[in-house]
């Protein structure tokens, strides 16, 4: 069986902070599309689908997708562990699951590799780099194994950790190896996810920066430009980060 890397981007329009967020235009795109875009430029990654609900609330979510090519599966839309159970029935070469969402247009495909290539050269079941977050909030990462994944539907798994795929394992640290990713410099307090209208604001003013080039900009970049240019601020503050049992707002 071939040992797949596969990205699920989980993603859904019925936000409940900034509906509809994933298409808002960003350089004349939906928000979505560069997030794809910057994931296929990660060289670790073999296979993307997004993984959306079965609401028509999704349907245009959908049509925008298939119309570019994007592999997508349709699944319920509270019990987001069944629609992760689905999309590994329909691509059984999957072993290493990489975990994202939708909320993130600043995805960064190098860490996604580094973080990859530890995870495969660890004996783990579960790698994420928001346990004990040392990244900004929208650069989160979450690795599984898929025999791991497959376990959690072995224990009574509460609606919450039904919503939120992951935190069954994290609920269960004598059941899973896990693990945190970190960095040497703290930039938790940092916000680039996009959650409020300030934070949409706040990404389309950087892709503005990086116009051309919105596939190709990395972390170096990024905070290249932030140390340049300070007025270029998210004025959003004082959220929780999108873990644990914060809602995760696809």
């Amino acid at each position: 069986m071939a040992n797949n890397n596969l990205v699920i981007l989980q993603a859904r329009m019925s936000s409940t902070r900034l509906p509809g967020k994933v298409l808002a235009i960003i350089n004349g795109q939906p928000m979505i599309f560069w997030q794809i875009q910057r994931i296929k430029e990660a060289k670790s990654i073999d296979e993307l689908i997004v993984a959306t609900s079965t609401d028509q609330s999704d349907d245009a979510l959908v049509e925008f997708l298939e119309l570019n090519g994007v592999l997508v599966h349709r699944g319920p839309i509270d019990d987001v562990y069944e629609r992760f159970m689905q999309v590994l029935e329909r691509l059984t070469d999957s072993q290493t699951i990489v975990r994202l969402t939708a909320d993130c247009p600043f995805t960064m495909p190098e860490l996604i590799d580094e973080m990859v290539n530890k995870f495969e050269f660890s004996d783990i079941d579960y790698l994420s780099n928001a346990l004990e977050p040392t990244f900004p909030d929208g650069l989160d990462i979450e690795i599984i194994n898929r025999t791991a994944l497959l376990k959690l539907g072995d224990y009574p798994l509460s609606a919450t950790e039904k919503e939120h795929v992951t935190l069954g394992l994290r609920n269960r640290p004598s059941k899973f190896k896990i693990e945190n990713f970190s960095q040497e410099l703290d930039l938790s307090q940092l916000r680039w996810t996009v959650d409020y209208e300030g934070d949409l604001k706040f990404a389309r003013e950087i892709y503005a920066e990086f116009r051309g080039q919105e596939a190709k900009f990395n972390y170096g970049d990024l905070l290249k430009i932030l140390e340049a240019k300070p007025e270029l601020k998210n004025e959003v503050s004082g959220s929780l980060r999108n873990v644990a049992l914060k809602e995760i707002d696809e």
